[in-house]
């Protein structure tokens, strides 16, 4: 593995990823023709300042800055990246409380979103709703997706 991948896969494992409650903002553009979701999670995020992206957080800023975000990424991103940002977007998750904004549209199954976040999001007793809808009742609009679960396992730089 280069060095890159081995400082990339070392933040997603350990910079801090914490928000405060109620604060959380998700988007899904994996996979998707647009970043339309993207847009506007910065939209509503511009309208709520206490809201943050896991963009927002340390070991986003760290990540972006080694250039390893999906920008213009969307329709086919790169799986060493979506393993990466798997990584710290379950960190984010089991880190997170309250209520969770969520723009994800027409989210694939292969997506972060739905492959990590969701099922995670299911598992954290600290969170409860999902744009104000109770959690379980949100993610039924995927029950007939399966979820990849990715998510239960302890994923580390030395398994790639």
């Amino acid at each position: 593995m280069n060095a890159k991948l081995k400082q990339a896969y070392d933040i997603a494992e350990n910079a801090d990823v914490t928000t405060p409650s109620n604060s959380l903002l998700l988007y899904s553009i994996s996979y998707l023709p647009t970043d339309e979701n993207k847009k506007k999670a910065l939209a509503y995020r511009c309208e709520h300042p206490e809201c943050r992206m896991l963009d927002d957080t340390e070991c986003g800023k760290k990540l972006i800055a080694l250039n390893l975000d999906t920008a213009g990424q969307n329709q086919n991103p790169p799986e060493e990246l979506m393993k990466i940002w798997a990584i710290a977007s379950r960190r984010f998750i089991m880190a997170a409380s309250g209520n969770v904004t969520a723009f994800v549209e027409g989210a694939d199954k292969r997506s972060t979103f739905v492959s990590v976040e969701l099922p995670l999001i299911l598992e954290n007793p600290q969170i409860q709703y999902i744009n104000g809808v109770a959690k379980n009742e949100f993610a039924k609009q995927w029950a007939n997706t399966q979820m990849i679960g990715i998510h239960k396992a302890t994923v580390k730089c030395s398994d790639y």
